[in-house]
C-alpha cells in the first residue's frame, strides 16, 4: 500500500479531549462491532465511534457462513431477530439444477449458516460489544485522524450534538465502510467499479428448497435469492 507524502490528517485543532484508551474503532458495522467485542473480551479498552446508531437499512452481509456463526461472540447475536437456518445453495442453469450443501457432517445439528436482516444483526452485535465494561460505543462522525511524526495518535470527531471532540489511543482501526471519508487520508485508493448489484426484499416468497438459497446462472448476470426472515 502506498501512502501519500502529504496526507490530509489534521495535526492540530481546537477540540475537547475525551481521554485515552487502548484502541479506537471508527465504525460499528459488522466488522467494527465484532472486532470491538473480541478486543474487549481480551481486556482492551475500546472506544467505538459510529456515525449513525439507528438500525441500518441496507442489503449487505445477510449471510453468516457456519464458520462465522460458531465464532465466539456471535452465536447469540442471531437470536431473537428471526434469523433463518441456511444449509447451502441450489444452482440453476439452462433448466438443470444441483445442490451445494455445507459440509456439516462432523458438527452438531444446530450448526449451520444463518441468514437475517443486516440491520437487526448489526444492532445485536453493537449491543453485545457495548455490554462489556471496557467498550464504549458512542454516536459521532470522525472528521480526521490525528497524526504526529507519521504516526496516527487518535481522531477528531463531532458527537451527536455537534460538539468537536478528540480521542487518543495507541491504535486506531478504520472500519467505516466502502464510502469511507478517511481512506484518502491513508492511501491512494485505486477503485474501479465495473458493475452494480441491485437488491430488493420480497415478502411472503417461498424459495424452491427450504433452508437453501438459489443461484440462477442467467444472462447477462447471476441472480441470488436467499431468506432473511420467516
Amino acid at each position: 500500500m502506498e501512502f501519500p507524502k502529504g496526507n490530509s490528517v489534521n495535526k492540530t485543532g481546537n477540540s475537547e479531549g475525551v481521554g485515552t484508551g487502548d484502541i479506537i474503532i471508527v465504525g460499528a458495522g459488522v466488522a467494527g462491532a465484532a472486532l470491538a467485542y473480541s478486543l474487549g473480551k481480551d481486556g482492551r479498552r475500546v472506544r467505538m465511534i459510529e456515525r449513525d446508531l439507528n438500525m441500518p437499512n441496507r442489503i449487505v452481509g445477510e449471510l453468516l457462513y457456519p464458520g462465522g456463526y460458531i465464532n465466539v461472540g456471535t452465536i447469540d447475536c442471531v437470536d431473537e431477530i428471526d434469523a433463518q437456518q441456511f444449509l447451502g445453495y441450489t444452482l440453476y442453469k439452462d433448466g438443470k439444477e444441483t445442490h451445494v450443501s455445507y459440509p456439516l457432517e462432523k458438527f452438531q445439528s444446530h450448526i449451520s449458516g444463518r441468514t437475517s436482516h443486516n440491520g437487526r444483526f448489526v444492532q445485536r452485535l453493537r449491543k453485545k460489544a457495548a455490554s462489556l465494561h471496557n467498550v464504549t460505543l458512542e454516536q459521532g462522525t470522525v472528521t480526521s485522524l490525528i497524526e504526529e511524526n507519521g504516526i496516527v495518535k487518535g481522531v477528531h470527531y463531532k458527537n451527536k450534538s455537534g460538539q468537536v471532540l478528540t480521542a487518543y489511543a495507541p491504535l486506531t482501526i478504520v472500519c467505516d465502510g466502502c464510502f469511507s471519508n478517511l481512506r484518502r487520508s491513508l492511501c491512494y485508493p485505486q477503485v474501479d467499479i465495473p458493475s452494480y448489484l441491485v437488491g430488493l426484499t420480497l415478502t411472503n416468497c417461498n424459495l424452491p428448497k427450504k433452508n437453501y438459497g438459489a443461484i440462477i446462472l442467467g444472462h447477462p448476470s447471476p441472480i441470488l435469492l436467499y431468506p432473511v426472515s420467516s
